[in-house]
Protein backbone atom coordinates (compact mmCIF):
# COMPACT_ATOMS: atom_id res chain seq x y z
CA UNK A 1 0.00 0.00 0.00
CA UNK A 2 1.39 3.35 -1.03
CA UNK A 3 -0.14 6.48 0.47
CA UNK A 4 0.35 10.10 -0.49
CA UNK A 5 -0.89 12.72 1.94
CA UNK A 6 -1.87 16.09 0.54
CA UNK A 7 -2.07 19.47 2.21
CA UNK A 8 -4.01 20.07 5.40
CA UNK A 9 -7.34 21.80 4.79
CA UNK A 10 -7.87 23.80 7.97
CA UNK A 11 -11.44 24.72 7.06
CA UNK A 12 -12.49 21.08 6.59
CA UNK A 13 -10.05 19.64 9.16
CA UNK A 14 -8.91 17.01 6.67
CA UNK A 15 -6.05 15.97 4.44
CA UNK A 16 -6.53 14.60 0.93
CA UNK A 17 -5.01 11.14 0.67
CA UNK A 18 -4.30 8.94 -2.35
CA UNK A 19 -4.07 5.22 -1.66
CA UNK A 20 -2.56 2.90 -4.29
CA UNK A 21 -2.64 -0.88 -3.91
CA UNK A 22 -2.80 -3.83 -6.31
CA UNK A 23 -3.38 -1.55 -9.30
CA UNK A 24 -6.24 0.32 -7.63
CA UNK A 25 -6.06 4.04 -6.90
CA UNK A 26 -8.43 5.40 -4.25
CA UNK A 27 -8.63 9.04 -3.17
CA UNK A 28 -10.44 10.34 -0.11
CA UNK A 29 -10.29 12.92 2.64
CA UNK A 30 -9.09 11.72 6.03
CA UNK A 31 -9.73 13.61 9.25
CA UNK A 32 -6.55 15.30 10.41
CA UNK A 33 -5.26 15.15 13.96
CA UNK A 34 -4.69 18.34 15.91
CA UNK A 35 -2.59 19.17 18.95
CA UNK A 36 -4.19 20.33 22.17
CA UNK A 37 -3.49 23.87 20.97
CA UNK A 38 -5.50 23.21 17.81
CA UNK A 39 -2.52 23.08 15.44
CA UNK A 40 -2.13 20.46 12.71
CA UNK A 41 -0.26 17.42 14.06
CA UNK A 42 1.58 15.92 11.10
CA UNK A 43 2.93 12.84 12.92
CA UNK A 44 -0.42 11.92 14.46
CA UNK A 45 -2.17 12.48 11.12
CA UNK A 46 0.33 10.18 9.38
CA UNK A 47 -0.46 7.50 11.98
CA UNK A 48 -4.19 8.02 11.42
CA UNK A 49 -3.73 7.71 7.64
CA UNK A 50 -1.83 4.44 8.19
CA UNK A 51 -4.83 3.12 10.15
CA UNK A 52 -7.22 4.14 7.38
CA UNK A 53 -4.89 2.54 4.81
CA UNK A 54 -5.34 -0.82 6.52
CA UNK A 55 -9.09 -0.63 5.95
CA UNK A 56 -8.69 0.61 2.38
CA UNK A 57 -6.29 -2.25 1.61
CA UNK A 58 -8.79 -4.78 2.94
CA UNK A 59 -11.64 -3.23 0.92
CA UNK A 60 -9.50 -3.36 -2.23
CA UNK A 61 -8.66 -7.02 -1.52
CA UNK A 62 -12.33 -8.01 -1.26
CA UNK A 63 -13.38 -5.90 -4.26
CA UNK A 64 -15.37 -3.22 -2.45
CA UNK A 65 -13.02 -0.51 -3.73
CA UNK A 66 -12.11 -0.71 -7.42
CA UNK A 67 -10.93 1.70 -10.08
CA UNK A 68 -13.88 3.66 -11.56
CA UNK A 69 -13.33 2.17 -15.02
CA UNK A 70 -13.44 -1.33 -13.51
CA UNK A 71 -16.77 -0.68 -11.78
CA UNK A 72 -18.30 0.88 -14.92
CA UNK A 73 -17.23 -2.08 -17.04
CA UNK A 74 -18.81 -4.54 -14.64
CA UNK A 75 -22.10 -2.62 -14.26
CA UNK A 76 -25.02 -3.95 -16.28
CA UNK A 77 -26.83 -1.44 -18.49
Amino acid sequence: MKTTIGKFDAKAGTVAVTFVHAGVTHRRAVNACLTEAGKYDKAATEARVAEVATGVEHKIAIGVIVNPADSEASSPE
